[in-house]
């Protein structure tokens, strides 16, 4: 039985429902000590105030602690901890921002936007995957005088998930916050950080029948 095979992809865009923040926070001391000790008490309002927000969790904590070298003389040490924040009221995420930078980190990157849960997305361009799939099957069909038979194979193809890429939303994203002097909270909503599309894609590769 002669067949026919034809890929399909479907693309849908839903609006991001939930952001992640990466930000750090360093601190000098002439011993490692000192250091760790002079951290603990810059990130203590900061652990505060994520204990203290809704909606946010914290992913990752990690500690650094190194000696600075001058050449070959060592220059006291240094002491950072990064977190990896996930925001799930998107409500809070510009608060937070702004209390976050009024802190003083050393690095603060973000937002970066996801789908707190994609499968209806994913669903959707299932949908749209096979129905491609199936509107080419047609066409090679009709070209070779021939009718289009049952759906013998399908195979789930590579499937993706990226923001959209648009550069006047990309300008938006507040990344690299690195020093500056102590102040009164900034006006984080000013920067205008709105949630991204999000674009899922699927891919799927069929095979069909086809009858005199």
């Amino acid at each position: 039985m002669a067949e026919v095979l034809t890929k399909g992809t479907g693309t849908v865009e839903r609006t991001a429902d939930r952001a992640q923040v990466d930000v750090s926070f360093e601190t000098d001391g002439a011993q490692r000590n000192d250091a760790v000790e002079a951290l603990t008490s810059r990130v203590a309002a900061v652990e505060r105030l994520l204990s203290g927000t809704r909606g946010v969790e914290v992913r990752t904590r990690q500690l650094s602690v190194h000696d600075n070298w001058d050449g070959n003389t060592r220059a006291g040490s240094r002491a950072s901890q990064r977190y990896v924040l996930r925001v799930t009221d998107l409500a809070e995420l510009d608060g937070l921002l702004s209390a976050l930078v009024h802190a003083e980190p050393t690095w603060l990157n973000g937002p970066s936007w996801d789908l707190a849960d994609s499968k209806d997305a994913v669903f959707d361009a299932q949908q749209e995957a096979v129905a491609d799939a199936g509107v080419r099957a047609q066409g090679y069909a009709k070209a070779l005088g021939r009718r289009l038979g049952p759906l013998q194979r399908l195979s789930d193809g590579d499937g993706d998930m990226w923001q959209a890429n648009d550069t006047a939303m990309a300008a938006k994203s507040f990344a690299g916050f690195g020093g500056g002097s102590p102040g009164s909270p900034v006006q984080i909503e000013q920067l205008g950080l709105e949630p991204q599309q999000i674009t899922v894609t699927v891919r799927c590769t069929a095979v069909w029948s086809l009858l005199e």
